[in-house]
């Protein structure tokens, strides 16, 4: 008896999570085995109701594929880790990539964009973010619901301050924000106690704020460009 041709399509389709193929009960015969075992299954997965957002380490990240195609990495959103939309002149943030629900690295710099959705939030399992050389004056409130973040870019951008919600990051350890318009620090970011270097250079900081933020964060290798005789805060 030849296999079923929709059997044999099943078994040659990869799969993230390999697993041994079940066999079917006696009483279970043909289509009725194909629901059960295969297609049922395949459902799952893709609906992605079946995965489990797994955090990987830096070498397991780096190790992952990096998607350039928003529409290709769309096919195949649950498997999905890497996104660079790296100078694609964008000037608005596509909300496609909010279905990428595992992703953890993304790089949109070198576009135009203006502003982030608040609805980046939803994307708590990134791990890096770079949105460097944009055109952005605000950080949304919610990427303080980035918890797993370790890498926030944001330089050669506009941003007059940094939301307090920054203080959320806990495991942030790279922060690099040169070539801004900042003038306002956050006491809050003295909670980013994971904080390892911080970039704020090309930014008009006078004397008595860059101490602050050294007393901040005393841990933190923090670099400065020479101080300025203005007000900041």
């Amino acid at each position: 008896m030849k296999p079923s041709p929709i059997l044999n399509e099943l078994r040659s389709q990869p799969s993230v999570v390999r697993r041994e193929e079940p066999s079917c009960p006696h009483l279970m015969k043909g289509w009725m085995c194909v629901i059960v075992f295969f297609i049922l299954p395949s459902l799952w997965e893709r609906s992605g109701m079946g995965l489990h957002a797994q955090l990987l380490d830096t070498a397991a990240l780096m190790a992952q594929p990096v998607y350039d195609d928003l529409n290709q990495a769309l096919q195949r959103p649950n498997n999905i880790y890497r996104l660079s939309l790296r100078g694609k002149k964008l000037k608005s943030f596509p909300m496609e990539i909010l279905k990428l629900k595992n992703l953890q690295e993304l790089d949109i710099s070198r576009n135009k964009l203006d502003s982030l959705p608040e609805q980046i939030g939803v994307l708590i399992n990134l791990q890096v973010l770079n949105v460097s050389g944009n055109k952005l004056q605000y950080l949304p409130d919610s990427i303080g619901e980035l918890k797993n973040l370790k890498k926030l870019v944001g330089s050669r951008n506009n941003l007059m301050e940094i939301p307090k919600r920054i203080g959320d990051l806990k495991n942030l350890e790279v922060l690099d924000l040169w070539q801004n318009d900042l003038s306002v620090f956050p006491g809050e970011m003295k909670k980013l106690t994971k904080l390892q270097w911080m970039d704020l250079r090309v930014i008009l900081i006078n004397d008595e704020t860059q101490q602050r933020l050294h007393e901040m964060l005393p841990k933190t290798v923090i670099h400065f460009s020479p101080s300025c005789h203005c007000v900041t805060g």
